[in-house]
């Protein structure tokens, strides 16, 4: 990629999740391939605490970054989006963490940041712009092993790539295998956004900004048993879109 790429900042949800040893661990995985990967590619990147910094030192702290990437993790306080606790599968919620990220959502549109979101990346976009979520998706939905442990969640899928999408275009494909591991869902899609892939059961599994350069999957490509090169092939479009504005080189209209 030569020099193309410059300063990301991988906004994970917290560094520490006392007596949730296991979970973790495999977070640590997830996020340490992001980095991994990105530096290899020649991203100057670094890793932020969302929950441990707040609104404010993560702001000041990402003010410099050319592209961002929202990491996975926890679920998102559920009255952000209109729903009582007390749903099917809730875990602890990280609410400095969603008030933070969704922050840095608003200033990456305003300023026209590039943007990555992954799982619950994908949701934090959708919630900050007045989109909803399903809470749960049941027990038989093919998207997450429930009662495995944690680093076996992982459920290999096939999603639908929309056509005249920054993903489709990316990707040069119809569809893709993709391991996802998530329980709830986009549901209210929020203004400004459009579909980019689902699930052959309907659910959404990525969005991309209408306008700007913002663009999120429900899977993980981080996950080390992922599909080859998918991870790259992403953080590769959000280095064009630091460079040029877009996820894909448009050809110019004659």
């Amino acid at each position: 990629m030569g020099r193309m790429p410059g300063t990301l900042a991988i906004v994970e949800v917290t560094r520490a999740r006392p007596g949730r040893d296991e979970y973790h661990a495999y977070v640590q995985v997830l996020n340490g391939r992001l980095l991994a990967v990105a530096r290899e590619l020649g991203w100057e990147a670094r890793r932020f605490a969302a929950e441990d910094l707040g609104s404010a030192a993560l702001l000041e702290q990402t003010a410099g970054a050319d592209a961002i990437v929202l990491a996975g993790g926890e679920d998102i306080a559920p009255e952000r989006y209109g729903v009582a606790r007390g749903y099917p599968g809730e875990g602890p919620h990280a609410e400095r963490a969603d008030a933070a990220q969704i922050a840095l959502v608003h200033r990456a549109i305003a300023r026209r940041t590039p943007l990555l979101g992954i799982c619950r990346g994908l949701q934090i976009v959708n919630v900050a712009l007045g989109g909803t979520l399903v809470p749960d998706l049941g027990p038989d939905a093919a998207h997450v092993n429930a009662a495995a442990p944690a680093h076996e969640r992982m459920h290999r899928h096939a999603v639908a790539l929309a056509p005249m999408t920054s993903l489709g275009d990316l990707f040069g494909a119809d569809e893709l295998a993709v391991q996802s591991a998530h329980h709830q869902a986009v549901d209210v899609l929020a203004p400004g956004l459009q579909v980019a892939a689902v699930a052959d059961d309907g659910v959404v599994e990525a969005i991309e900004h209408r306008s700007a350069p913002v663009l999120a999957v429900q899977w993980h490509p981080e996950d080390p048993a992922a599909p080859s090169g998918q991870l790259a092939t992403l953080l590769e479009g959000l280095a064009l879109a630091a460079a040029e504005g877009s996820f894909v080189r448009r050809a110019l209209a004659a």
